[in-house]
């Protein structure tokens, strides 16, 4: 059975379904319960936040504060504490509320939990899912407005996972939550009242897979979480221009699915990367390299990227809108890449 959801609501009955199939399952996080110590004080208020967007509410109530836990702010501390449990046996699930935090616990996910299955040899697995939040056009300004993808991807023994729709984000918790290893699940606030069709009943979707969500002829548009939504759009409109487009969503990005994006770029022979994150070092310069190095051979045409600028996100809300990839971006970038592909076959049959 289907129903419509939102990715709150669906990331909420991931939780849910974990907790209950496994009582190693236990939340972290600030704000997640309400407050520590609010039960007594008030009655009324235990609960109401279900942390910064909801997602935790009603968890309490089912589990209590064994297994719901609210922290002091101190993502140093329970990072680290979430870490040690994991090596325990347990499967934490800690909260990051914002991805713009990464600094506070790097130390731990960088040099501990990304690294102690192989210091130890295999002997030591570190189940933890640490669920943040990405994504500007919040208007929250620079500190919490950050699509930083790239410095989790880029460490080894961390796995960073970023679903974009609410089957999508049900399917991929509760894989993350079963693996044996330590994953970054990254939840754009933009889309959490996104809805589409959740089974109710629990599934997983395989880390590392990613998901065709339009196919097409002409190019290829991989889309970074929320700019696969912007990506679709575009498609829409170069459709009407009788460019026909395939927009792949990676939904993992370490694992990354190569084998898909590349089958792809060679079929279509033109590539689009579509990325709200700064362009340096970034998801779209990584997949640019991946179709340079195993399909250049293959392109017809310049790879493009799309993405954000290389500053802060700006709080201006003008200036915010500029900062995120939208619609009229990627159909000019498709466009480019067309044009100049077949400017330089035109140029080959000449002779020039």
């Amino acid at each position: 059975m289907t129903r419509e959801l939102t990715i709150k609501d669906a990331l909420n009955e991931a939780l849910r379904q974990a907790m209950e199939a496994d009582d190693d399952v236990v939340l972290l996080g600030e704000d997640i319960a309400g407050g520590a110590g609010r039960d007594e004080a008030y009655p009324e208020a235990a609960d109401a936040w279900g942390g910064p967007f909801g997602v935790t509410q009603g968890l309490l109530g089912q589990f209590g504060r064994d297994r719901v836990m609210d922290t002091p702010i101190a993502e140093t501390g329970f990072v680290g504490a979430s870490i040690g449990m994991a090596i325990a046996g347990m499967r934490p699930v800690p909260e990051i509320m914002y991805v713009d935090f990464i600094g506070t616990s790097f130390d731990q996910l960088l040099n501990h939990a990304a690294k102690l299955r192989y210091l130890y040899g295999g002997k030591v697995s570190v189940p933890m899912t640490v669920r943040t939040v990405t994504g500007a056009g919040f208007r929250a300004a620079g500190e919490h407005s950050q699509t930083l993808y790239s410095l989790y991807t880029h460490i080894p023994g961390l796995k960073v996972v970023a679903p974009a729709t609410p089957y999508d984000a049900k399917g991929l918790l509760l894989a993350a939550i079963q693996d044996s290893d330590p994953v970054i699940f990254m939840e754009h606030k933009r889309l959490y009242m996104t809805t589409g069709h959740v089974p109710e009943e629990p599934y997983t979707i395989p880390l590392g897979t990613a998901s065709i969500v339009r196919a097409g002829d002409d190019v290829t548009i991989i889309g970074v979480q929320k700019m696969v939504h912007t990506a679709l759009e575009a498609a829409t409109e170069l459709e009407q221009q009788g460019i026909s487009c395939e927009v792949i969503d990676p939904r993992s990005y370490s694992p990354l699915d190569t084998d898909t994006i590349l089958t792809s770029i060679r079929r279509t022979g033109h590539l689009v990367v579509v990325d709200e994150s700064h362009p340096r070092c970034s998801l779209a310069t990584d997949i640019s390299a991946l179709a340079a190095e195993h399909a250049f051979h293959d392109l017809r045409g310049p790879v493009r990227m799309v993405t954000g600028t290389h500053s802060p996100v700006p709080f201006s809300p003008p200036l915010e809108d500029l900062y995120v990839p939208d619609v009229p971006r990627i159909v000019d970038a498709v466009r480019s890449t067309l044009d100049q592909g077949r400017k330089g076959a035109e140029a080959v049959a000449h002779g020039r």
